[in-house]
């Protein structure tokens, strides 16, 4: 997140206008428009492209809400391509990692599966995001908090569950709706893994010495 409101205010400084890819209300969509927030629209769809005014077409630059679906992202971003030639802007890189693993992930097994259960908070965006996946895959998904919102009706047509979360969702909430599926009769639990994540964060400097002392 820091990353995108260092982009926008290195955007802001320079001139250009600040086209944020997004959802409105969002708190990282909030954060980073208050960045620089009189340079600063945002855009919620490719439809909406049409519509934006800037001060200058020539001087524009977009960025995203980092836990957008990449494909969400690059359906807008070619949208304002169009329309803006000029445009700068992110890669798909900078979508955030956990979240674009975990779409490639739902991407792997959609089409194994008989329903695709999502594990994740009901306003989170990338939680969302993998239920629209599934569904737009032509496969039933859900969207439950834990294990107390799996309804065993969702079942009775299901041969092949597949488990996946949000990225801030604990294992222990995954693990515990696999355990609820057990419950229900025997299962074959099959792990499939798509990526690797190894990226590590630091804490600040600060916090870093402040744990080196005696």
């Amino acid at each position: 997140m820091a990353k995108v409101h260092a982009e926008a205010k290195r955007a802001a400084e320079s001139g250009d206008t600040v086209i944020l890819i997004g959802h409105e209300g969002h708190e990282e969509v909030v954060g980073t428009m208050g960045v620089a927030p009189e340079r600063t629209v945002l855009v919620e769809s490719a439809e909406a492209v049409a519509r934006l005014e800037v001060a200058d077409p020539g001087k524009v630059t977009y960025l995203s809400q980092t836990t957008l679906s990449v494909t969400e992202v690059e359906q807008i971003a070619a949208a304002l391509k169009e329309r803006f030639p000029g445009i700068k802007g992110q890669g798909a890189e900078d979508i955030c990692y956990a979240t674009s693993n975990r779409q490639a992930a739902v991407a792997a097994v959609v089409g194994e599966a008989d329903l695709v259960l999502v594990v994740g908070s009901a306003n989170s965006s990338n939680s969302n995001r993998l239920v629209e996946l599934s569904r737009a895959a032509g496969v039933a998904a859900h969207l439950i908090e834990d294990a107390g919102q799996l309804d065993r009706a969702w079942l009775e047509d299901a041969a092949t569950v597949a488990v996946t979360a949000g990225a801030s969702a604990p294992p222990r909430l995954v693990d515990d709706v696999v355990a609820a599926l057990a419950a229900a009769g025997p299962i074959e639990i099959v792990e499939r893994a798509v990526a690797e994540e190894t990226q590590e964060f630091l804490l600040p400097q600060r916090l870093r010495a402040g744990a080196r002392r005696p």
